[in-house]
């Protein structure tokens, strides 16, 4: 599948991945910030893309930036038919302050394959062995 990307501002850094096989597209910062904790901030990176129908795009953690620095990217699906600027937001989950600097890489983009679903409303629903048990349900 191909990916068109249209730079939307001059200093837009243009996504890629980093490795190849990799599933992530790298996303960068255009601007400097310091989250403080339990801040969010939306960072704009730039860019618009197209790609087909059937796909859709979310933004994700990079590993290094979630599980090292604590920050955690919340929202961040596009649908295929949006053409707008993409965007990344993030919340800082630590106890520290975390700096950005432009051209940072804060976030990857995934391009994933979309299934659409037919909704049936039913009165019932199939029973299964783990029926409605919730959170730690299958144990420790």
């Amino acid at each position: 599948m191909t990916v068109k990307v249209q730079k939307l501002k001059p200093e837009a850094i243009v996504p890629s991945y980093a490795y190849p096989g990799d599933a992530g597209l790298s996303m960068h910062a255009l601007e400097d910030a310091i989250l403080a904790p339990g801040e969010r901030h939306v960072f704009h990176v730039g860019w618009a893309l197209e790609f087909d129908r059937g796909y859709v795009a979310l933004v994700l953690d990079r590993g290094s930036v979630g599980a090292v620095h604590g920050l955690k990217t919340l929202g961040g699906v596009f649908d295929s038919n949006y053409r707008g600027e993409y965007n990344v937001c993030l919340v800082n989950l630590s106890r520290e302050a975390y700096e950005i600097k432009k051209g940072d890489k804060i976030a990857q983009l995934v391009i994933f394959p979309r299934a659409e679903a037919t909704i049936k409303e039913t009165a019932k629903l199939t029973k299964t062995a783990r029926g409605a048990k919730r959170f730690g349900s299958s144990g420790r």
